[in-house]
């Protein structure tokens, strides 16, 4: 399925190769790269390398054994964003696994928008002048992920230094937005300008506020049985942005919805890392340019935020990218978009939603403890579960 989908890559900067004796490609690179997120017991650049070494790793992949200086070339050398048309072809193979039939008046793709930071160590000598002039020796990189809820897969990750200015997470999600998609976000990404970005593009949003957000109520919603058994507070019309310049306030009309939750505490105490944010009150306020979806609707897509944060530890935890092999931009963006690639093909391996027992299988298959039957036969149990679920619901 996949390799010829990557052999479109294999001619990536070969020609620089005056001496004609490359003997890693970049298609070969991704499958190395595979490797490592399917199999448990490869943890780092260097076990590549060894493993590089093993004959059926070698017949397998087809590729030759390669050196450590090679991978670490590799990462810095090949261009990343050629493997953004894998994706999308791999993409557009993948079919739903399974909407909630209560969104089904919702006729755009729900995507949800999340930064997660991942922490690199670099080479001794940056990491003492690191230490000394910021007082961490780990350089930080942020990816901005969009991830669709239907499909149950990222289909975006850009990667950027860990900062404000340009790299700040509402100023990259502004230059991603696309058409025709709901955008589900926290509280981090809520800017007017972003709001009316979205707006303009014939999308919409469902976007927690601060708790602590200034508006004026224009209108009252009444609310329905079902909506304050979901535990919606209000539904309310509301004007927002007084204070700021006028190019800067909403362009539209802005609903908020309050939603009862429970409260907590900061975990670190709003002292952390210099932060000042305060205790939770128990409310979450919700805003969005929805103005005729079921207040209890609203509720519910944003409950299905929880969705990318499990997506993120199965990212960290499972496929190994809470360690970089690289600490290049574009060797984390390769080894991130092997990761999309990754998600992409369990989805279309098993037709479902990825968990621990199913990575599992697919990594004894792949270390060849498990044979073809016992993963198909893994599967076939998967999809009768599923199948019982659904007549039970």
């Amino acid at each position: 399925m996949l390799v010829p989908l990557l052999e479109r890559l294999h001619d990536e900067k070969c020609g620089r190769d005056k001496a004609n004796n490359r003997e890693l490609y970049f298609d070969k690179y991704c499958m190395l790269v595979l490797l490592y997120m399917f199999n448990p017991t490869v943890t780092s650049l260097r076990a590549i390398a060894q493993a590089s070494d093993l004959e059926k790793v070698k017949k397998r992949l087809g590729c030759k054994r390669t050196s450590l200086g090679s991978l670490s070339e590799a990462s810095r050398l090949f261009d990343s964003s050629l493997l953004k048309e894998v994706i999308a072809d791999l993409g557009q193979q993948v079919a739903p696994v399974g909407r909630d039939n209560r969104l089904s008046q919702i006729n755009q793709t729900i995507t949800l928008v999340h930064g997660s930071v991942v922490s690199a160590i670099p080479n001794l000598i940056q990491a003492s002048l690191l230490k000394q002039t910021e007082g961490s020796g780990l350089v930080q990189w942020r990816l901005h992920t969009h991830f669709e809820v239907d499909r149950y897969v990222p289909t975006r990750i850009d990667v950027t230094p860990n900062g404000g200015g340009e790299h700040d997470e509402r100023a990259v999600a502004e230059r991603t937005i696309e058409c025709d998609r709901l955008y589900v976000m926290d509280r981090g990404y809520a800017k007017f300008t972003l709001f009316n970005h979205i707006v303009s593009k014939q999308s919409s949003y469902v976007c927690r506020l601060r708790d602590n957000s200034v508006y004026e109520v224009l209108e009252h919603n009444e609310l329905s049985e079902a909506a304050i058994d979901a535990g919606v507070l209000k539904d309310e019309i509301v004007s927002m942005g007084k204070a700021s310049k006028s190019s800067q306030r909403p362009n539209h009309k802005i609903r908020l919805i309050q939603i009862r939750c429970t409260p907590h505490k900061n975990r670190t105490g709003g002292k952390a890392k210099g932060s000042t944010a305060p205790d939770s009150d128990g409310i979450l306020r919700i805003a969005t340019n929805l103005l005729d979806v079921p207040a209890e609707i609203i509720a519910l897509i944003y409950s299905q935020r929880w969705i990318i944060e499990i997506f993120f530890r199965f990212f960290k935890q499972f496929l190994g990218c809470s360690h970089l092999i690289s600490h290049s931009q574009n060797g984390i963006e390769i080894q991130v978009y092997c990761a999309i690639i990754a998600c992409l093909l369990i989805n279309l391996w098993t037709g479902r939603k990825p968990n621990k027992r199913t990575f599992e299988m697919l990594s004894y298959y792949f270390m060849g403890l498990a044979s073809e039957a016992e993963l198909l036969a893994h599967l076939e149990k998967l999809k009768r579960q599923d199948e019982a679920a659904s007549k039970r619901s």
